[in-house]
């Protein structure tokens, strides 16, 4: 592959990246830039230009499992937080990442699930989306 190439790899995977997580997945790869570039380039060429744009799942579909994911990690809030805004620009509802994140419990514990709802609620509390109410 050539230097062309890499860079409109690059390119158009901050362009997907920019549409979807917003300035949120753009402050991630900047923070990377200086200690590991490579990462923060693979992380936009091959996980939104290559990855994420694939038209198999839904921009919203590849939110609800990329929350599942995580919670099921744990020790990931600030990737959630990110993926909470990507969800939300996505189009999912509050009610919805938080009843993903209730189902998330019965299958990554309770420990997971409550830490990836706090991460969820200090992003509904930035974008003035407090209180969730049940639909």
């Amino acid at each position: 592959m050539g230097a062309d190439d890499r860079r409109e790899r690059f390119d158009r995977g901050m362009e997907v990246l920019a549409r979807i997580d917003g300035e949120a997945g753009e402050r991630v790869v900047a923070a990377l830039s200086d200690v590991s570039p490579e990462l923060a380039h693979q992380i936009a060429a091959w996980g939104f230009a290559e990855i994420y744009s694939r038209p198999q799942l839904a921009p919203r579909d590849r939110q609800l499992v990329t929350l599942g994911m995580l919670t099921a990690l744990g020790d990931c809030e600030p990737e959630l937080e990110v993926h909470v805004n990507a969800a939300l620009n996505v189009g999912l509802t509050p009610q919805q990442i938080v009843e993903a994140l209730l189902h998330a419990a019965a299958y990554c514990g309770f420990p997971r699930a409550i830490n990836a709802t706090l991460a969820a609620k200090r992003v509904f509390a930035e974008r003035g989306l407090l209180p969730v109410r049940d639909e």
